[in-house]
């Protein structure tokens, strides 16, 4: 299991693939196999680097004194340094994105191709966020994530008309719910917060290259409705695709237009 030591705490990766090396960045409370249909398919022509966030899948814990998402940019920056990888395309979902465009304006002459999907980089309206930490206060309190809180926050990365017994949608419940306390209270509550209480970077998306750049959105998506992937799209001056019939993690609801979407990306 390839890991690298940054700020003292080990952070996995998948490494899969020769070629131009794609960095897929993925949502919080998912780990890197919520890319597998990607993986498969850009594997054949890229290498394709996957990391774990820290408390996530099979990274350590998340490391002492991170208080923002520039920790997490520089952090993921640090991993491809370890690696010896100067340029690279970047896939970012959700919080991926969201500390992907903090790398790519860090460092913009190592970016190829920047990908934004179903993410935002504004503040959390104050409302969703009092609320996505109200439900931290009890993730942290109860030490699990308990049945009504489940009920609540698994349907919040689907469209709403996704079967509930599918195995996309109890395979994700019962990895949450199987979330031991000391990850929660170290590395997966301290992480939303940093997340849902992030600082606004929309005055900085005009200095990323237009060219280079997509924004992609579930066209169901609820927590980052397609008017924020719009918004954002049009202050980079870039192409914005919806992805029909996928909500938040659009990538596993249509992940064959999602891995032709990318592909055609990739490729020009």
């Amino acid at each position: 299991m390839p890991t690298a030591m940054i700020d003292g705490q080990p952070l996995y990766y998948l490494d899969q693939g020769q070629g131009p090396v794609v960095l897929l960045g993925g949502s919080y409370l998912w780990d890197h196999a919520m890319w597998a249909p990607q993986i498969e398919v850009l594997s054949r022509e890229y290498r394709v680097i996957a990391p774990d966030l820290w408390g996530h899948g099979q990274s350590g814990q998340m490391p002492q004194g991170m208080s923002s998402l520039n920790d997490l940019a520089r952090q993921m920056m640090e991993l491809l340094d370890y690696l010896s990888i100067d340029c690279f395309h970047l896939v970012g979902l959700s919080v991926g994105g969201m500390w992907g465009t903090r790398l790519a304006l860090a460092a913009p002459t190592r970016i190829q191709s920047l990908v934004l999907m179903d993410t935002y980089v504004g503040v959390e309206p104050e409302q969703t966020r009092q609320y996505y930490f109200s439900l931290f206060d009890k993730i942290q309190d109860s030490g699990s994530i308990p049945e009504p809180l489940l009920d609540i926050i698994v349907p919040i990365f689907f469209r709403p008309g996704i079967d509930p017994q599918s195995a996309l949608y109890q395979q994700f419940r019962a990895t949450l719910a199987a979330l031991p306390a000391d990850r929660l209270r170290n590395s997966i509550v301290p992480l939303g917060r940093i997340i849902f209480g992030r600082d606004d970077m929309r005055g900085r998306l005009h200095e990323l290259n237009a060219q280079r750049t997509l924004v992609m959105c579930g066209d169901q998506d609820k927590p980052r409705p397609p008017s924020e992937a719009l918004e954002m799209a049009e202050m980079i001056g870039c192409l914005h695709v919806l992805v029909p019939e996928a909500g938040h993690i659009c990538n596993l609801e249509n992940p064959e237009f999602v891995t032709e979407a990318l592909l055609k990306v990739l490729r020009s």
